[in-house]
Parts: C-alpha cells; structure tokens; sequence
C-alpha cells in the first residue's frame, strides 16, 4: 500500500436534511457542490475532478452533472457502493490527485426522497431484488438486517439493551451537533418499547429515508495552504467487496481483511483513534465494524459499549459524533458520506458545538451494497490532523 503523502481533505459540507423533498437528487448534488466552492474561495472551473455517489440520480450519472454543473473535468469516477462511498471516494480521488490526472477533486454524495423514493428503490434495487424477493413480499432491508441481527444475538448473546446503547450514545451526540433529523433524547425505556419493525428490529433500530447530500474536496497540500483551508490528510485507507462470501450468515466484513496493513501504514492502532465514524444503518453493523477494525475482538462488541463511553465527551470512544444515520437520518449514498465527512469536520476544527478535545487521528468506516443476504462492500480510511 503506497502512502498518500501531500493531499488534502478540505470543506466538509452538509446539506441539511429533509424528511422529504420533491427536488431532484442533482439539485442537493448540485447545492452541496456550491456550498463547498464558497466555502473554499474557488470557482466551479477550477474543479477538474468528480467523484460521485447516487441512488436517485438515474437515469442522469456523474457524466450528466457536469453539464448541469457547468465544468469540464478530466477525472471521474461513478461510485456504485452506497455506504461504502465516502472512503472509497477519499481513497480514489486522492490517488488522482497524487497522479496529476486532477488538481482539485469534488467527492459528493446526495439523494432525494419524495414519496415513493424508497420504494422504487428498494423494489429495483438489483436484479435479485426484482425478480426473486420483491414479488414474494421480501422487499427492503429490515428483513435482511433482522436476520443478519439475530444471528449475531444468538452467536454473541448480545442484548437489545446492547443495540441500544449504541442508539441512545448516537442520539446524544446528535442533540449537542444540532443538525439531525432526530432531535428529541432517547431513552432506554423509550428504546426498548418502540414499536417492532422485524423482530428483533424495532423502531429506532432502523434508519429514516431523508433528502440531503454531504461532500468534501480533495487537492494537494499546498494548494489547501495556499489557501488557507484546514484540512485533513489520508494515513491509510482499504476497501473489500464480497468477503467472506461463503458464511452462511453475516456475522463480519471485509474491514478485518485489511485493517492490519492500513494500521502499519499509518503507524498507528485502534487505541491511538480519537473517534470512529461507522456506517450504521443498524446498531448491530457498527458493532460488526468495531470488531472488525479491531477495537474490540470478534464477539466483544456488546461488552465493549456496554464498558466504553461512546458520547463525543464521555471519555471513552466518541463513536458517531453527529448522531450517525440512526439520529441524522439516511439521505441514500450520501450515508455514505456522513461518516467521513464528520471526520474531516472534527479534524480541521470548524466551531463544532460537539468538537471531540484534542482529536488528531481519527477513522471513518463504510459498509453498502445488500444484493441478497449482506452488503458486498466495505472500506475503511484513517485521518489525521493536517500540519501534524
């Protein structure tokens, strides 16, 4: 694995989200896009560079948008792997950057949702979804991660309680951000007797659809200097698509296949992280990644959030310091994007209300992609503190 040495990860930028929306996924795509140009002092024309993310987008694709953006890049990339995007985008248009093949990468991630947003997608999802489990009444993931979560509870003898742990944390993070879907305290009582959704899932288990996208750009070290952006810079980063394929049920991903090389390469352990950032579209797949990327052994998850603070300022592990998807809501691709662009957020330092103290390292985790039984693709990236 070749370092990323001299690029920059600058202007985090959130849309804010919304339940619903009628606006097309090019106009949040298109909103985030302004909002990270005026924040770094650039023109649309110095982007040379479009790395995209999108399940709403279609039938237009990253192509499509820069005609609607009005540039004209050299480099782009389609990121077909939902919550898997952010790192993956990170990882891709820093390699771009270091080639010469652009100067200045805008990664984005953004999806709409009006009324029928999810449905249509969940139906034609792939072509699994289509012809074999949509017409039997299998449609959308609740069944699949309920699966997926039993399995895991009978395995480890992980609780309910465990899962909401991780949900409860999630939610006071999310009222001290300020910008979540989900604003009002959570419980545990108010947890466990939440309506069931798909045994053992109940309602605050499962992430809401909302509208939004998220996005930051990606340019060399002395550019972001040169103009004065905090920024944070790549120490490793992995991605792993359709591991561990002959388990019968998923119990674990493709983050242990090569969290080893990403540690040694940033010289770095779970231990000197200042935050994680997991993609959680359900508690049971952030304690998957904490077991995964090595911040507890396989199996110790609940035992782990059961012992470990997990509030951006409770002493522990500041896990999911905006409220993660389970309080900010899942804008499509751009959950994807959610994790790591927080990352960049508590990295360079941009008058966070839940600012982690002293965070200098930090790592972002993604997971998407449910053809059948499990999401296919996972990926990881380790940040530090630009200057440092």
């Amino acid at each position: 694995m070749q370092p990323y040495n001299d690029v920059a990860l600058v202007v985090p930028t959130s849309l804010p989200y919304e339940r619903r929306s009628e606006r097309s996924a090019a106009w949040f795509t298109g909103a985030v896009f302004a909002g990270m140009l005026d924040r770094a002092g650039l023109e649309k024309h110095d982007i040379d560079g479009l790395a995209i993310a999108s399940f709403t987008l279609a039938p237009d694709s990253v192509v499509s948008m820069t005609e609607y953006l009005d540039i004209s890049p050299g480099w782009l990339e389609q990121i077909p792997m939902g919550g898997a995007s952010g790192p993956v985008a990170a990882r891709r248009a820093a390699r771009a950057v270091q080639a010469g093949d652009a100067d200045i990468v805008a990664c984005i991630g953004g999806d709409t949702a009006s009324a029928d947003t999810f449905t249509d997608l969940v139906r034609n999802f792939s072509r699994f979804s289509s012809d074999a489990a949509f017409p039997y009444g299998a449609g959308g993931p609740n069944t699949v991660f309920a699966m997926i979560t039993r399995h895991y509870m009978e395995k480890y003898g992980a609780e309910r309680e465990d899962f909401g742990r991780v949900c409860i944390a999630q939610r006071e993070n999310a009222l001290a951000a300020g910008t979540a879907v989900f604003n009002k305290p959570l419980s545990m009582e108010d947890y466990l007797s939440a309506r069931p959704i798909s045994e053992p899932l109940h309602l605050f288990d499962c992430v809401m659809p909302v509208a939004g996208a998220e996005g930051f750009l990606v340019m060399t070290v002395a550019r972001a200097e040169a103009l004065q952006l905090p920024y944070a810079h790549i120490l490793a980063a992995g991605e792993r698509h359709n591991a561990w394929s002959d388990d019968d049920v998923h119990f674990r991903g493709g983050w242990s296949l090569y969290r080893e090389q990403m540690y040694e390469q940033a010289e770095l352990g779970p231990g000197d992280m200042d935050f994680l950032q997991t993609y959680d579209d359900y508690p049971v797949i952030s304690m998957i990644q904490m077991e995964d990327l090595g911040f507890c052994e396989k199996g110790g998850a609940a035992e782990f959030v059961r012992t470990r603070p997990l509030t951006w300022n409770g002493g522990g592990l500041p896990h999911n310091t905006c409220g993660g998807q389970l309080s900010a809501g899942q804008a499509g691709a751009a959950g994807g994007f959610l994790g790591t662009v927080e990352a960049i957020r508590q990295l360079t330092e941009t008058g966070l209300s839940n600012q982690v103290a002293g965070a200098r390292h930090g790592m972002a985790s993604g997971y998407g992609m449910v053809n059948y039984d499990r999401c296919l693709c996972t990926s990881a990236v380790i940040l530090g503190r630009g200057g440092e």
